[in-house]
C-alpha cells in the first residue's frame, strides 16, 4: 500500500444494489484484499471457497455458512473463515459487512 488511507465512515462508501451484492474494494495488496459488501434483505453469497477470510458484520441480520454450519450474524460479529473453507452469506435484513482476506 503506497498511503493511509481514512474512510470516516463507511455508510458513504458500501453500495446496496437490487442487482445483488457490489463489492468495494478498500485495499487490495498481493497479499490482502479488504472490501465493503452490502446486501439487502434476501439477497445471497452463494457458497464458494476461498482463502482464509474475516467478516466482520456491521450492520443487519443473517446467517453466514461455512463448510455447512450456519452461524447466526448480527451486528458486532465476526466469522474467521479458515483457508480453502466453502463460504456464503444470506441476508435476513439489509446486511453490511466488511471483510479481509489473503490473496
Amino acid at each position: 500500500m503506497s498511503q493511509t488511507k481514512l474512510y470516516p465512515n463507511w455508510q458513504d462508501v458500501i453500495v446496496f444494489s437490487p442487482d445483488g451484492p457490489q463489492p468495494q474494494k478498500l485495499l487490495e495488496t498481493e497479499a490482502l484484499m479488504a472490501v465493503l459488501v452490502g446486501l439487502e434483505a434476501g439477497q445471497k453469497i452463494p457458497p464458494h471457497p476461498a482463502p482464509t477470510a474475516v467478516y466482520h458484520f456491521l450492520e443487519g441480520n443473517g446467517w453466514m455458512i461455512v463448510d455447512g454450519e450456519r452461524l447466526a450474524v448480527q451486528p458486532g460479529a465476526t466469522v474467521v473463515a479458515p483457508d480453502g473453507a466453502t463460504r456464503g452469506i444470506e441476508a435476513e435484513t439489509r446486511l453490511a459487512i466488511l471483510a479481509t482476506r489473503t490473496a
